[in-house]
């Protein structure tokens, strides 16, 4: 049976407008959905502004390149996927590459069905790590179970709502490490806009509040960054 890709949403940035409109118009006819960006700065702008499942970046582009794109994409979402699109196909390109966390590195000229594949079979490595990622985690003396959305300390167990479940996986998810703000209130808000972000403040105190009973586990403010959990055992 065909796997069904629904409602994925493609970051394409290919300063060839030509091959890039094609390619996009290729995708969409194939179900995704992509937004064409001509430059590295466009596509920087864009990323911040949206959210993605998978992106494809040209390597060399104007204003800012492929790899500077890729560094600060994955400043923000260190776990979205991409593929590097390039005439380039010399092996310290490659190396580069993939040394950035690049899932695929397709060379110019390519058949767009194939691009079309490589998606698939890296959405298809997306989707399974995810079912079979452990719903629960540790995080010091708590135990963190994040499908029934319940954190329990010895024999006390408080149900999280939703949003303060979503906010406790990121965070949980880059123990000990920035979790940026902005990439935060994307994920789970899908807008960075002032009222989301004193909304998130209040889920954040409210946290705190639910892991106070374990004086190792605390949540920072980075100023000006985002947050970071600390878990003084790990």
């Amino acid at each position: 049976m065909e796997e069904k890709f629904e409602n994925v949403s493609i970051l394409l940035c290919e300063d060839d407008e030509n091959l890039g409109m094609l390619l996009r118009e290729y995708l969409e006819a194939k179900g995704f959905k992509a937004e064409l960006c001509v430059d590295g700065e466009e596509g920087y702008n864009a990323f911040c502004n949206n959210t993605y499942d998978l992106c494809i970046l040209d390597v060399m582009m104007p204003k800012m390149d492929g790899f500077a794109l890729a560094g600060k994409i994955r400043e923000m979402d260190p776990d979205i996927p991409f593929i590097f699109l390039t005439a380039k196909t010399l092996i310290d390109d490659v190396r580069n590459g993939f040394e950035i966390g690049a899932d695929d590195y397709i060379t110019k000229p390519f058949r767009m069905d194939v691009v079309v594949l490589r998606i698939e079979a890296i959405l298809r490595r997306v989707r399974g790590k995810k079912n079979s990622a452990d719903p629960i985690r540790k995080i010091g003396n708590f135990t963190f179970d994040t499908q029934k959305q319940l954190l329990t300390i010895g024999d006390h167990s408080q149900k999280l709502t939703t949003k303060e479940s979503e906010l406790l996986s990121l965070l949980s998810n880059k123990a000990n490490e920035l979790l940026p703000r902005d990439y935060a209130l994307k994920a789970i808000w899908i807008d960075d806009n002032y009222f989301n972000a004193r909304s998130m403040d209040v889920y954040i105190t409210k946290l705190r509040k639910h892991l106070k009973d374990d004086p190792s586990v605390e949540i920072l403010n980075v100023h000006g960054k985002g947050y970071k959990l600390v878990v003084g055992n790990e």
